[in-house]
Formats: C-alpha cells, structure tokens, sequence
C-alpha cells in the first residue's frame, strides 16, 4: 500500500466519485461523438449523393466495432491502467472525427467514422462505466451503473441539439470539428484526475474499510478477452443476456438514434425539432436508468428486464402512430420511450455479475455488449435499406417493436438454477 496518503479527500469525500465524475463527462462525450452521425445522414445525402443505405453502411461499422471492442477494452485497461487507455481513446477519437473534414468518397466515412471511430467510442463505451463501478464501489454499484450509463442519454442531450444546429449554420464539417475539440479537451482532465484502483491511493472501495491489493494482469488482453468469450460460450445464460441485448441494440442505438432524424425529415419535422426528440429521450432516460440501477440493488433484475422490453416493444408499434399526428404524439413517445432507453444496462450487469463471479462481471458485460452493438448495426443498416426500397421506415419499427416482446419473454428465462452451474473464473 501506498505510504503517506489520505484515506478521504477533503470534507470526507471518497475518491471514488472523483473518478465517477470524470467517467460521466468521458461516457457523456464518447456518446455524443456516437451519437452524431444521426445528424450526418441527411447533409451529407445532399452534398455528396450517398443513399442512406450507403452511409448506413459506415454507422453499421460504427456501431459493430462499438461493442466488439467492448471486452477487449476491458482486458486491456486491466492490463494498461484506466488513465492512459482512455486517453488513447480520447486522442483516437480527436484524429478519427477531425479527419473526415477531408473525406470525399463513401468508403473514407467507413474508415474514419466506422472504423476508427468506432474503436475509439468502443473504449469509452459502458464497459467503462461497469468496470470503475466494480473497481471503485462496494456498495451502491446498481446505482453507480445507473448513473454511469445515463451518462450516454446525457450526451445526445446536450450535444444533439447543439449540434444539429451546427449542420443547419455552418455545415456538417463544423459538426465534426467540434466534436473532435471535445474529445481532445477531455484528455488533460482525464490524465490529472483518473486512477486506476482504490489501492493505488491506498483507500478501500467505497463503503468498505479494507484495501483491496490491485492484482497482477500480466495476461495478454486478447489471450483474456477470449478466454472470457469461450466461458460465456458454454453457459446458458451468456446466451439468453447476449439474446436480449442483441434486440436491446437492435431497438436503441441502431434504429431510433441512427434513423429518427431521418424519419422526422421524412414527415416534414425540421432537424432541429428532431434533435430535441432525442434530446428529450436523453432527459428521461438520465432519470430513468438511475431510476434502473437503484431498483437493481432492491428488485429481482429479471423481472426488471422484462418490464423495460415489454413497454419499449409497445412504445416502438406506437411510433408510425405518432408520426402521424401531432407533436404531442412524438413527444409522448419520446417520453414513454425515453425512459427505458438503456434502463436495461444496471439488471445486465447485476445478472452477468451473478452467472460469472464479481471479478468477471465487466468482461463478460463486455461480451454482452457486443452483442448489443451487433444487434445495433444490423438495425442501422437494414433500416437503411427498408427507408431506401419503401420510402418509408414504419415497418422497421413495427418490426422492433414486436422483437422487443420476444425479449421480453426470454429475460423471465434468464439466471435459473443461477450459483448452481456457475462457470469458473477466467484468470486476470
């Protein structure tokens, strides 16, 4: 243990919320920068020519790498440390978003935004939040995950509008210098004030009083990703987490924040009053995923799972309703919608932290997520091709809708006979 330091910072704060506090503002930029091709389809249909089949292709890479990335995030800040992976990943981003001021040909916005910059927001994804919450809490972690994970709806709030004011003032190269400026602003603050462990400042978690020795994680990180993988491979409930996930992506980031704007261009609602849709998601769901992590520490995470899918399967068939009348009827899905947007993460990790053991609960969450990300690039670009062939994107989200019941369905599934054929740990 570290000699000479303090156990609290001063007014008796732990530095836990320290390092949570800058892994909100790390969470809430790395979702804006996800986030912001949304509001690049249409520009850059106008400037360039693209189909949104086309440049639904780059979000797709995007959204894909986003959660492959995840575990092997994981493995990597285990083996690198916290401060200096998420600074590379910040700088990545910085590069990635500045560069596509220059691209002229499809394919360059699926290197730039697909590949590059979905690895750097693949880093600073919800993996991130569920392993400070494990390294740094205790107690209270649901809540932790919760807040953390609310972080992203924070993003589209306070970037989405924002930046859709942008595209329609100054162009769409605007939007990505900003974001880029974002980015590398962040790095300084996350190099002064982001540790790796409790034990490197010699303090316990948050809420115990023993401090824990960081361990040894001399692994090769894709050795530990994939070992990790092989173990959720062969365990039932990886397959039932990853299943719900897959369809939990599929409804979230890849359809309704890659194509809501579109949608709303379609039926005349100008950019900006769809930003501030997304904008008013972001709100509700800051409220409702805290909501989520703190009825995780209480409430049968299962039976959460299903309730969060049911209602968001419902509010998806609503939607074609609702564009159909006023804003009054968006905006009441945006709400309803809102709310549940990833209330499903806290419950997700909780139950990935039963089936593989507290030490593997961020890795595997890692695997979990990518299957969420695949099931969010599937929807980005099959979306992209529904909107291309019928004109329209209804079927798309009646489609969701009705996938988000069978999740439903399979989260009741999930975690029974949980400890009793639990898989054994993956070595760190």
């Amino acid at each position: 243990m570290p000699t000479g330091t303090k156990t609290r910072e001063p007014g008796g704060l732990h530095y836990a919320w320290v390092v949570a506090g800058v892994t909100f503002l790390v969470l809430l930029i790395g979702a804006g920068i996800r986030a912001t091709p949304g509001i690049l389809i249409v520009p850059l249909e106008r400037e360039f020519g693209w189909s949104t089949a086309t440049i639904s292709v780059a979000v797709a890479v995007n959204i894909f790498l986003y959660g492959m990335i995840g575990p092997f995030a994981v493995a990597i800040i285990e083996r690198f440390g916290l401060r200096r992976s998420v600074c590379c990943a910040l700088l990545v981003l910085a590069a990635g978003t500045a560069a596509t001021v220059f691209m002229r040909a499809s394919w360059q916005m699926v290197a730039l935004w697909g590949i590059l910059v979905g690895s750097g927001t693949g880093m600073v994804a919800n993996v991130l939040g569920a392993t400070v919450a494990g390294r740094w809490f205790g107690t209270h972690r649901g809540l932790v995950v919760g807040l953390l994970t609310a972080s992203s709806a924070t993003g589209q709030l306070v970037f989405l509008p924002l930046l859709a004011t942008i595209v329609v003032d100054h162009g769409w190269r605007a939007v990505a210098l900003t974001v880029a400026a974002t980015a590398l602003g962040l790095v300084p603050l996350v190099a002064l004030l982001m540790r790796d462990r409790p034990a490197d400042l010699g303090l316990p978690r948050y809420g115990e009083t023993v401090v824990q020795p960081a361990p040894k994680s001399g692994i090769n990180p894709a050795r530990r990703a994939l070992q990790g993988l092989g173990m959720g491979l062969r365990n039932r409930d990886f397959w039932l987490l990853a299943g719900t996930f897959f369809v939990c992506g599929a409804s979230t980031n890849g359809l309704i924040g890659t194509h809501l704007i579109p949608a709303c261009l379609d039926r005349g609602i100008p950019e900006v009053t769809a930003a501030g849709m997304l904008a008013l998601m972001g709100i509700c769901d800051l409220l409702g995923t805290t909501a989520s992590g703190w009825l995780t520490d209480r409430i049968d995470a299962r039976k959460l799972l299903a309730w969060y899918y049911g209602l968001r399967g419902l509010s998806l068939i609503f939607l074609p309703q609702a564009f159909d009348g006023s804003l009054y009827g968006l905006s009441l899905f945006a709400v309803f919608y809102g709310l549940d947007w990833i209330a499903t993460v806290p419950p997700t990790v909780n139950l990935a932290g039963k089936a593989f053991g507290e030490e593997n609960a961020a890795l595997m969450f890692g695997w979990i997520a990518a299957a969420h990300q695949i099931g969010a690039a599937a929807a980005a670009w099959g979306a992209g091709l529904v909107r291309t062939g019928t004109g329209d994107y209804a079927s798309a989200f009646v489609s969701a809708g009705f996938l988000c019941l069978v999740a439903a369905a399979m989260a009741l599934m999930i975690g029974r006979g949980l400890g009793a054929g639990r898989t054994e740990p993956v070595p760190a």
